[in-house]
């Protein structure tokens, strides 16, 4: 179980470097020869697919889109490792956030099982929401299951590619989660089961498109740059660089105009001789 984790962690990570490296031998277990993340950043989700919520309603896609960024999760509720850690790691770092799931920004867990039912979507919604705590958090965080045809739409859509491991009786997947607009579109890939509280923030504020944050997300988020083959966000070095040329030259100028106006009083006090 160990290694297939490990093999999966990695297959996220290759699968996305690979549209930008040349082919190469593929050491893979048959399981993972074709999972991972295809990025189609810009691309639109079906609004128009329908699910079932966690109490069993028919829903559209779309009914959680429309005024705020949505994080998206696959996952499938049985899973026995992979995906608890990886909607363990979202809680945790929705936790560290001080943008509320509802208000600022909805979460939308679904199960790519097509087995799955609503209760288990229910019982799965009950114990995040009680790990992430937040007031109001019912209303933000929601939890699908949906037939084949839904299933396969929206992961076609998201480059989602997974496929069942008889040797383990488990599906193989890769590990992340997906930020979109308000208008259905995808912004950004966080891969792995860990988030950073800070890229989940960029990425929020990215696909708000000033939406969400404020002023100073701006200009700390102008320092940083998406990577897509690592799914994170990494300093810019050459805006770092600009941006503390911009700091040095005003400080200086602040300086020289400070020393001036000193010097203008210190002339205009002194006793002629």
């Amino acid at each position: 179980m160990t290694r297939l984790l490990a093999a999966l962690l990695l297959s996220t990570t290759a699968s996305v470097a690979s549209a930008s490296a040349p082919p190469a031998s593929d050491a893979r277990p048959d399981a993972l020869s074709d999972v991972g993340f295809d990025q189609r950043i810009g691309e639109a989700v079906p609004l128009d697919t329908r699910f079932r919520d966690e109490a069993g309603r028919s829903v559209a896609l779309g009914d959680y889109f429309g005024r705020k960024p949505v994080v998206m999760v696959l996952a499938y509720y049985e899973c026995p490792m992979l995906c608890t850690l990886t909607l363990n790691g979202l809680a945790s770092a929705l936790k560290v956030l001080t943008f509320d799931a509802g208000r600022e920004f909805e979460v939308v867990t679904v199960s790519f099982e097509p087995k799955e039912t609503p209760e288990l979507a229910a019982a799965k919604k009950a114990a995040y929401l009680r790990e992430y705590g937040r007031e109001g958090a019912e209303a933000g965080w929601h939890f699908l299951t949906g037939d084949a045809g839904s299933v396969a739409a929206l992961t076609r859509a998201v480059g989602f590619r997974y496929a069942w491991d008889q040797e383990t009786r488990q599906y193989a997947h890769p590990a992340g989660v997906l930020v979109l607009t308000p208008e259905g579109r995808i912004a950004r890939y966080l891969f792995g089961v860990e988030y950073s509280p800070r890229d989940l923030r960029f990425a929020l504020v990215e696909a708000s498109a000033g939406r969400v944050g404020s002023l100073v997300d701006d200009v700390v988020l102008f320092c940083y740059q998406y990577d897509p083959t690592r799914g994170r966000y990494g300093a810019a070095v050459m805006r770092l660089t600009r941006v503390a040329g911009a700091l040095t030259l005003a400080a200086l100028g602040t300086f020289l105009v400070v020393s001036l106006r000193r010097d203008r009083a210190s002339a205009g006090t002194a006793e002629p001789r």
